[in-house]
Formats: structure tokens, C-alpha cells, sequence
């Protein structure tokens, strides 16, 4: 069963992964989704911070591609060891719930911050599998 939870965990960790992307690339092209994410500084993003918003996103496929390699849906990167990487990732995510924790955005504070604190639970169990 322990198999099982790990496999459908990876998945949805990737599936978060990628609609928090699709955020990030939404954030990068200047939807007014700014108060969500960064500090809820800017309702739109100035140009430097939608950069970061577009490698973000990549950052995020690359997230959800490690998970699902490392626990063995995909097998697209045999030679790629992600022992490592799965555990810099988890740490990454319970430091970045945090910060969503104490982000002077509420919106920040009660959208992301429960959804980086899930995907952080799932990452961890998988990491320590």
C-alpha cells in the first residue's frame, strides 16, 4: 500500500507543479495575479520579477518531472540521480511555506501557503520512502 500512496503522491505533486506553472507563466505575461505571489507587493509584476515568474515555471516542470522520475512514473532521464534533488526540493518547499506563512499578502498568506504546505507533505513522504 505504502507503493501505491508514494506513486499517486508523485503524481499529484507533478500536477501541482504544473498548475502552479501555468501561474507563474500567467504572473510572467502580467495577469493581474501579483497579490498571490512574491510578497503580494505588485497586482501586476514589473518586467524583472515576470522573468523570474517565467523561470519559476520552468523551475516548477522541472520540480514535478525530478518527482515523478525519482518514484518511477517516468523513466525519461535513467542517468539522472535524484536522491539528492528530492531532498533539496522538499527542504526548498517547507522553507518556501514558511515564507507564504509570514508574506505580508493575505492572499498569499491563506492561497499558497496551504498549497505549498500540502505539496511539501507529499514531497516528504516521498523523500523519505
Amino acid at each position: 500500500m505504502e507503493v501505491d500512496f508514494i506513486y499517486i503522491s508523485s503524481i499529484i505533486v507533478a500536477i501541482f507543479c504544473v498548475f502552479v506553472s501555468v501561474f507563474q507563466v500567467l504572473l510572467s505575461l502580467g495577469y493581474p495575479l501579483g497579490e498571490f505571489a512574491m510578497g503580494g507587493y505588485y497586482k501586476v509584476l514589473p518586467k524583472k520579477l515576470r522573468i523570474v515568474s517565467a523561470v519559476n515555471a520552468l523551475i516548477l516542470l522541472f520540480i514535478g518531472f525530478i518527482f515523478l522520475q525519482h518514484t518511477n512514473v517516468l523513466n525519461g532521464l535513467d542517468f539522472l540521480s535524484t536522491n539528492i534533488l528530492v531532498w533539496v526540493i522538499t527542504i526548498f518547499l517547507g522553507l518556501n511555506t514558511i515564507t507564504n506563512l509570514i508574506s505580508r499578502s493575505k492572499k498569499e498568506r491563506l492561497i499558497m501557503t496551504p498549497l505549498s504546505g500540502f505539496v511539501f507533505i507529499l514531497c516528504l513522504f516521498i523523500t523519505l520512502s
